[in-house]
């Protein structure tokens, strides 16, 4: 499954490489594989690159509004970052890794929503947060 069959993101920006699992308006997870060559990496750090925790949890955000834009109650409609609570980052993401990610949705409504999301690389919880998010229209 294609993450930008449901998110208007794109590269460099479509941080998710494949959805692995879709529950619309529940859950989704996916995987996003660091090469090395990621925008990123040239300048966070030289001699030790690593994931920026900030774009990790917009990879985490970004499962999340696929689980959400799943979901044909929100069509037309665009699920934009309202908060992070609770973020913690357990890993460092390095070139070479597969994040596997998993956002469950917490609350859901017309206007607004959270999300609990979790990064793994090798089973190993990378970082973890919730997620707040503001629906907005399209249009």
């Amino acid at each position: 499954m294609v993450p930008s069959d449901w998110l208007p993101h794109r590269a460099p920006f479509l941080l998710l490489d494949r959805m692995v699992e879709i529950v619309p308006g529940v859950r989704a997870s996916a995987t996003w594989s660091l090469h090395g060559d990621e925008w990123f990496f040239s300048g966070h750090f030289p001699g030790r690159p690593t994931t920026p925790g900030v774009l990790l949890l917009e990879s985490l955000a970004q499962c999340g509004g696929v689980a959400v834009l799943a979901d044909q109650r929100y069509a037309g409609r665009l699920p934009l970052f309202g908060g992070v609570e609770h973020a913690r980052f357990r890993r460092q993401v390095v070139p070479g890794d597969t994040v596997d990610l998993e956002c469950e949705m917490t609350r859901l409504s017309a206007r607004a929503g959270k999300g609990h999301g979790v990064a793994r690389v090798a089973g190993e919880v990378a970082a973890e947060a919730d997620l707040l998010f503001v629906m907005v229209d399209l249009a």
